[in-house]
């Protein structure tokens, strides 16, 4: 994001959770931990950063450059908790969003997931938002993605040419008061500030990156997101040619959220587009 640019933005305060410098090796189970081990690991710490508005440059923003952006794109969806009417009528939307929006050959949407401030409860289908700064894949994740996903000769063919992994996310109900998404600028991010951490599941390991508090870090979000907007956010990318390859994000506290918002929910999928 060019400093001229910046200029024009309101800019509220707010504390992100950040890795901690000095922090373990982090990792978390997605199932009932071997004796004696802890659930988690890694600590993580608050730092107060400027986040700024940029609804006055939604137009300018680019999933290459600076890793997210947002469009209008309402849904014929009824009921977005309805797991079966996401997979059949939701599922086909996202996909033609992200082929339309990144001009990709092939999409493929593997997941996808609900949160609810109110009644979020782990494993129940319903979770609470992310409020540690991260970012969803690795260099390692991603590409293995490719491979959990494909049959192995197509997996290996599409890993030979670029792809990206990308989320979309949309309020379910709107506008968003409490817990919107912080959105990094992909530009401000170096690899030293991303550490692997393991999410250990029964029959695998997967990864997604915890971000360590770097200065250079330029924050945006988008205030009172509606039911009829999608956020686009690059969590990966193959190429090496000077686009924006990773990205972090956090929901945080907004301090301008009234005291009686309304619970936040949200529908975040998951997708790979190959090129």
């Amino acid at each position: 994001m060019q400093a001229q640019r910046a200029t024009k933005l309101r800019v509220i305060e707010a504390p992100l959770n950040y890795l901690a410098a000095d922090s373990e090796t982090p990792y978390v189970y997605a199932y009932e931990p071997p004796p004696g081990m802890p659930y988690r690991a890694g600590r993580y710490e608050a730092q107060t950063v400027g986040i700024a508005d940029a609804r006055a440059i939604v137009g300018e923003l680019s999933l290459d450059r600076e890793g997210f952006l947002l469009r209008r794109a309402p849904t014929a969806v009824r009921d977005l908790y309805d797991d079966a009417e996401v997979k059949s009528l939701y599922y086909p939307e996202i996909e033609r969003l992200v082929q339309a929006e990144t001009g990709a050959e092939k999409v493929v949407i593997f997941d996808h997931t609900v949160r609810n401030t109110a009644i979020g409860k782990p494993g129940r289908g319903v979770r609470e938002p992310a409020i540690n700064v991260h970012n969803d894949y690795t260099e390692k994740s991603g590409p293995q993605r490719v491979r959990d996903l494909l049959e192995p000769a197509e997996a290996e063919a599409r890993l030979q040419r670029r792809f990206i992994e990308v989320n979309v996310w949309r309020p379910i109900a709107g506008p968003v008061e409490a817990w919107p998404i912080a959105l990094c600028d992909a530009q401000t991010l170096e690899m030293k500030d991303f550490v692997a951490s393991e999410r250990r599941f029964p029959d695998r390991i997967g990864e997604i990156y915890a971000v360590k508090y770097n200065p250079r870090h330029r924050w945006f979000y988008f205030p009172h997101m509606a039911r009829e907007e999608v956020l686009f956010i690059k969590c990966f990318d193959s190429a090496r040619d000077g686009r924006a390859r990773l990205s972090a994000h956090s929901a945080f506290v907004d301090p301008e959220t009234r005291a009686d918002a309304p619970a936040r929910e949200s529908i975040e999928v998951r997708t790979l587009a190959f090129f």
